[in-house]
């Protein structure tokens, strides 16, 4: 009977299965296998998976953690131009992960589109300005039908570029933005020099965009952010609070809000949410029992990195060690925290320590226009 329902219904009940389960149940029989892909109502249905992405990679791969099961999967990428010594995700867009992909002979910056679930990759269009080093994010302009594939822009600000005279080197003050449905490159604003030098030295790929405004953080004590406004073309620093004892500081989405994780020197990891009216309000903080974990031998917040979506926010170190992730329950709107053992072993082998990118993501085994 199993084997014989008609495939809107398989495709219905398949589309509340994470990916690994959906994979393992088409590979039960030759009907399930030509069953379409199935489309989740939501794409957030399941909370969003770990993907952690060595920073130097002994072989093309990267390892996912399902919230649901509990278990780890080495993802080969192999399927990834080569030759590649790194990629750095970006950020997610949909079910694609935005990836900073660098090459063996070129440090020019270079972005593609992955969904390491389905081995698709694409290289985005050579930027007008060859630039090393700029600031990028994303604005998600519709999701129309396409839950999982939807219309954004990417933009990217500052770096370094060739100066026209001189042969020297020089910050390009200058922003790029790329349409998904048009294809291409374009320059479409300013930025001024000081925050062009801060976007290239301080400034990592990570990003929020609250209302049309991208923001990012300075890696550099004492922290501060930097907005840009994409439609008035406008940009502006925003303070951070208790800047110069924070160790880290990320930017995250919650609750459809920008909030700030920030470890503070020989304390705690707080948790604050940016008001409407422009002020930062202190929401949460680790337990006290999973700062220690976290921390375990170390005295400071160093080591420690943060990533975060509107689902879940993601502590963690390097690859092999445990993780404390604040995930949403339910549709209460409460946030607990729980701790995540960490990945030594992937089907009973061992898996080497090394240090890590991580990622977060929602997953889908459905195709996209990629190639």
């Amino acid at each position: 009977m199993w084997s014989n329902l008609p495939f809107d219904l398989l495709s219905f009940i398949f589309s509340f299965l994470p990916p690994d389960s959906i994979a393992r149940a088409r590979s039960a029989c030759r009907n399930w296998h030509t069953c379409p892909n199935p489309y989740p109502s939501t794409p957030t249905r399941f909370p969003p998976w770990f993907l952690a992405f060595p920073i130097r990679y002994h072989k093309p791969c990267c390892y996912a953690h399902n919230p649901v099961t509990e278990n780890w999967h080495e993802l080969t990428l192999d399927f990834l131009p080569i030759p590649t010594t790194s990629i750095r995700p970006v950020s997610p867009i949909g079910s694609l992960l935005l990836l900073r992909v660098t090459s063996f002979n070129s440090t020019t910056f270079q972005l593609g589109l992955c969904n390491p679930f389905t081995r698709q990759f694409k290289h985005l269009p050579q930027l007008h300005i060859s630039r090393t080093n700029p600031a990028s994010g994303v604005t998600v302009l519709d999701h129309g039908s396409q839950l999982e594939f939807p219309h954004f822009r990417v933009y990217v600000a500052g770096g370094m570029s060739e100066a026209a005279r001189g042969g020297g080197a020089s910050y390009e003050p200058t922003v790029e933005m790329y349409d998904s449905e048009v294809g291409v490159w374009e320059v479409v604003g300013s930025v001024p020099v000081e925050f062009a030098v801060r976007l290239t030295v301080w400034t990592p790929n990570e990003n929020v965009c609250v209302k049309g405004t991208l923001y990012w953080i300075t890696s550099a004590r004492a922290y501060s952010v930097m907005g840009f406004d994409v439609g008035a073309n406008t940009w502006r620093e925003l303070g951070v609070p208790m800047a110069e004892k924070l160790e880290f500081a990320t930017l995250v989405k919650r609750d459809g809000a920008m909030a700030l994780v920030g470890g503070v020197c020989g304390g705690d990891v707080l948790v604050w949410e940016m008001s409407e009216g422009g002020e930062w309000c202190l929401v949460d903080e680790v337990p006290g029992e999973l700062r220690l974990r976290l921390l375990a031998e170390k005295r400071n917040w160093e080591s420690v990195k943060c990533v975060g979506n509107g689902d879940a926010i993601c502590l963690y170190k390097d690859l092999g060690f445990g993780m404390v992730i604040c995930k949403k329950v339910g549709d209460v709107g409460r946030w607990e925290w729980v701790w995540v053992d960490g990945w030594g072993y992937i089907k009973g082998k061992q898996v080497r320590n090394c240090p890590i990118r991580g990622a977060l993501l929602h997953p889908t085994l459905a195709y996209s226009a990629l190639n």
